[in-house]
């Protein structure tokens, strides 16, 4: 995030009309909401726990037991559950 000087940047009507409700303060105006990225898109987080979540199913239809799962991915067996759940419906195409 870069900071603009508004003197710069807006147009002097709205620059006035902004001036009514702050002035001399900092401003965040966020992107639109189809510029913006989804949780994970941009550091890589949601495709590696993805990947992660396909390999406990993987193991878990190799007969890997869910205390064993909990143990390799320090997870509680609620979250081995509901990732085994959701994983084998998005493979499935439910």
């Amino acid at each position: 995030m870069q900071y603009k000087n508004g003197k710069e940047v807006l147009p002097p009507n709205l620059l006035k009309e902004m001036q009514k409700y702050i002035q001399g303060e900092l401003i965040y105006i966020p992107k639109k909401k189809s510029q913006r990225a989804g949780w994970g898109e941009v550091n890589g987080s949601r495709e590696i726990i993805a990947q992660r979540n396909e390999e406990i199913l993987k193991l878990s239809k190799e007969g890997i037991t869910l205390d064993e799962l909990e143990q390799i991915y320090n997870l509680s067996t609620d979250s081995i559950r509901k990732i085994i759940y959701k994983t084998r419906n998005l493979c499935d195409g439910r």
